[in-house]
């Protein structure tokens, strides 16, 4: 039976956390023009819309006689021209909450631009319960009971292995057959426990991941992950890096727009696709 001492908590909103930006050396850029007989400076504050306008600025040497419209201007026309490589030097560190391990792997198929660092499910314990929900599922009553039945019992269930798993390995006998030493010590009992018993949970399990990526990768996720067709859940998490994206950077992102879809989520698309 279901342990009726861990509540099942439910989510159904990701949690999106901008832990870190980049920062510009203005001394170290003032030296560069000088030392190249130029004068020149962004009208942007945005370091990543700095860093991208330098770096397509270098590939021609474009310092001392900028067109008008500013930094805005200038991203819009590498936008327009698809001259994506410069966007690949502005950098953000985001936090995912509240997502499921489903959702994760989908979005670790982001390769290049990204770096990924995951909550551990062999090292973290899972037996404080958390699960992300479809919001088909959830908006009928009927549905909901099911999933909650489902992911109620898996929880038990890993709760339970987890506990007798950890009991069994305290056995020298138990822990050898298990290729770890006879006198293992709690930890790496409970790792060996947990990594076996993390086999029952289910897809909707909520799971914590880091992700750096540069704004080429972004945007190809937003236009990949933001699309109609694409999973209800990832496409939410879209919308809400878009939002923290468009407050952070709008040269770089204020082309994106928001439509909305029947399921309550909306479709993001933008003028400049596949920069």
């Amino acid at each position: 039976m279901p342990d009726a001492t861990t509540p099942i908590r439910v989510l159904t909103e990701p949690g999106v956390y901008l832990i870190g930006r980049q920062m510009v050396q203005t001394a170290e850029l003032d030296r560069f023009l000088a030392d190249h007989g130029v004068s020149w400076a962004s009208d942007t504050s945005v370091a990543a819309e700095v860093v991208t306008e330098t770096a397509g600025r270098v590939c021609y040497m474009s310092f001392a006689k900028p067109r008008p419209g500013g930094n805005a201007a200038y991203l819009g026309h590498i936008k327009e021209v698809g001259h994506g490589s410069v966007l690949e030097h502005g950098v953000w560190n985001f936090l995912f909450t509240g997502v499921s391990r489903s959702l994760t792997h989908e979005l670790v198929r982001h390769r290049a631009g990204f770096g990924f660092s995951q909550l551990s499910q062999r090292y973290v314990d899972e037996s404080v319960a958390e699960y992300v929900e479809p919001d088909i599922i959830a908006a009928d009553p009927e549905l909901h009971a099911v999933w909650l039945d489902a992911v109620t019992h898996a929880h038990a269930a890993y709760v339970k292995l987890a506990e007798a798993l950890n009991a069994k390995l305290a056995d020298p006998k138990a822990a050898t057959a298990a290729l770890l030493p006879p006198d293992a010590d709690r930890t790496t009992r409970r790792k060996a426990a947990r990594q076996a018993a993390r086999s029952v949970l289910p897809n909707a399990t909520e799971t914590k991941i880091f992700v750096t990526a540069n704004a080429r990768a972004l945007r190809h996720f937003l236009e990949s992950r933001g699309a109609a067709a694409a999973e209800p859940e990832i496409r939410k998490l879209a919308g809400a890096v878009l939002d923290v994206l468009q407050r952070e950077s709008p040269n770089l992102f204020g082309d994106y727009r928001k439509v909305p879809l029947p399921d309550g989520t909306f479709e993001l698309v933008t003028d400049f696709k596949k920069v």
